[in-house]
């Protein structure tokens, strides 16, 4: 019985040519993961080119107590530092793939064909593809076997044009996610105010506006997949 899920991760540690520290928002991973694992889900992690995931340092000045907790947390963080490539993973094994966020997504995770397969599988497979933040990017090139852009025509939501300026990084960052997201003909949406939580849903698509929505995107995922029948390997 499938009860896995594969949590997708940039492996960019710096800003390329800038003394910029990027990696993981590590808030959009824990709290991801422990909802789903609550609900009874196994999770694997997986980045572009597999190995060390490095961390955000400002999502680390910026945790709260179970983002610290789970840092301490020796299993998980060897985890991340284990995390598969994408040749070492079998699409078939999971009913989702969730790209979770942090700069360093930007960069490496719309570039990687190993990931766009195995979420194009997964979508394709009756299975479902989430996201988060900047980690929506990683959605930006992904191809159905029809031709057409899995978001295209699609609402969804990501980090916007607008918290991305109240951030200071609008003029840094190689592309602007909402900016591109409209750009592949995807219907965007975002919350009224920035910073506050904020999920689109549009069939097996689900996606998050930013940090705050990483725990919402899991509820949201744990009901779909509790809603439809078991799907067996």
């Amino acid at each position: 019985m499938r009860k896995k899920l594969l949590v997708a991760m940039t492996g960019v540690e710096r800003y390329p040519e800038q003394n910029r520290a990027a990696g993981i928002w590590l808030g959009e991973v824990v709290h991801f993961v422990s909802r789903v694992e609550q609900a009874g889900y196994q999770v694997d992690y997986i980045s572009p080119r597999g190995g060390y995931t490095p961390l955000d340092p400002l999502s680390l000045q910026l945790a709260g107590e179970m983002e610290w907790a789970w840092y301490q947390d020796k299993g998980f963080m060897r985890r991340l530092s284990l995390s598969l490539a994408p040749e070492e993973v079998r699409a078939a094994d999971y009913l989702a793939v969730y790209y979770a966020g942090g700069r360093g997504a930007l960069w490496d995770l719309p570039t990687s064909p190993g990931l766009q397969a195995i979420a194009r599988y997964i979508f394709e497979h009756d299975g479902y593809v989430a996201a988060v933040g900047h980690g929506v990017a990683g959605l930006l090139n992904i191809r159905l076997a029809s031709g057409d852009h899995l978001i295209y025509g699609r609402e969804i939501t990501g980090f916007s044009n607008e918290e991305e300026a109240l951030c200071g990084q609008d003029q840094v960052v190689p592309f602007l996610t909402e900016t591109e997201l409209l750009g592949r003909g995807a219907l965007y949406r975002k919350a009224a105010e920035p910073w506050v939580s904020h999920v689109a849903m549009d069939g097996r698509l689900i996606t998050g506006q930013n940090p705050a929505s990483a725990g919402e995107v899991a509820s949201c995922l744990v009901r779909a997949l509790q809603a439809q029948p078991v799907l067996v390997a």
